[in-house]
């Protein structure tokens, strides 16, 4: 039997593309996973892996929808090879249990973790040159611009939190939170 695995790392993502293709390789059941990588614990992977029998062929679009690091990603394919579980990656092709499979298999899980590891460098480097703008905030960007925040505080002197609300649309935990980053800085004499 052709089983498929198809997961994204996060929520926001979508499967359709993997589940496609997937199909179109002609697999019987698709398992499809929203997970990091990062986490071993992955329920829908972990049942797959208990339902794959001898001669089934596990697919994958990408040798990284397994696993994200070499030594996991060895031992996953290596205790398939021992259940007699062949593995094929769409975009490699057949894994097999053989010394060259091996090495190939080696080599591809090596190269995906090291592109994984760049992925985080230049993250992190450009969130260090971003940490050095004086304006540089840690997080979602802010819904309101600072103009309507300080619009919606001057309101606040003569109407109540949920009339600013309404006529705003910025809401009253925010209108607290911004009052109390004012009144902090105006303490401070930062302002």
């Amino acid at each position: 039997m052709k089983y498929g695995y198809a997961r994204v790392s996060t929520v926001a993502q979508d499967l359709t593309v993997q589940n496609r293709e997937l199909k179109k390789e002609g697999c019987e059941v698709i398992f499809e996973e929203k997970f990091t990588g990062i986490k071993t614990d992955r329920p829908q992977f972990k049942r797959l892996l208990n339902d794959l029998q001898a001669d089934d062929t596990l697919v994958v679009t990408k040798l990284d929808r397994l696993a994200r690091n070499t030594k996991e990603g060895i031992e996953i394919i290596e205790s398939l090879f021992e259940k007699s579980v062949k593995v094929h990656v769409l975009n490699v092709g057949l894994l097999e249990n053989t010394t060259m499979g091996r090495f190939f298999l080696q080599t591809l899980l090596a190269v995906a973790e090291m592109e994984r590891n760049l992925i985080v460098e230049r993250t992190q480097e450009g969130k260090v040159l971003a940490k050095q703008r004086e304006d540089f905030r840690e997080g979602r960007p802010r819904k309101h611009t600072k103009q309507q925040v300080n619009h919606a505080l001057k309101l606040l002197e003569i109407h109540t939190y949920k009339e600013v609300e309404d006529m705003t649309g910025i809401n009253k935990r925010t209108l607290i939170r911004r009052k109390n980053e004012l009144e902090a800085k105006q303490s401070q004499g930062t302002l």
